[in-house]
């Protein structure tokens, strides 16, 4: 029996306290995310909260983060017009990572955060009922 999930709330991600600053910007200005205020309780631990529509993305610091270049976990972004995200992104000097398995009906490309979170960054081509790469 499956349990019935209804929503995903919130991604968290982490990377270490040396690039809490320029991950924050990295979201907060360059993807343009909309801050949102943490718990009191938490915001003593750094990082930040941010929404897009109804989900949350939690940016933590965490020491262990260390070890985020070489995985392919990642979070997807999905913007109106790739051509646009790939060179605002180029032009904040972010690196553009091919995409090397192309998935039929998207276009997309990879980024990594200054934690070195991988991004993809991804626009539908077709709309054939899917809502996500």
């Amino acid at each position: 029996m499956a349990i019935e999930t209804i929503k995903i709330d919130h991604v968290q991600i982490t990377v270490q306290a040396a690039v809490e600053a320029a991950c924050k910007h990295f979201y907060g200005v360059t993807l343009g995310l909309s801050e949102i205020p943490k718990p009191d309780d938490l915001k003593k631990r750094g990082g930040a909260w941010y929404r897009l529509g109804e989900i949350e993305m939690h940016l933590s610091v965490e020491e262990s983060a260390s070890g985020n270049r070489s995985s392919r976990r990642h979070l997807c972004f999905v913007v109106r017009n790739l051509a646009e995200a790939e060179r605002d992104l180029q032009q904040a000097g972010v690196e553009i990572i091919a995409d090397k398995q192309p998935v039929p009906e998207w276009r997309r490309f990879y980024v990594r955060d200054p934690g070195g979170n991988r991004i993809e960054i991804a626009e539908r081509v077709s709309d054939a009922g899917r809502d996500s790469p």
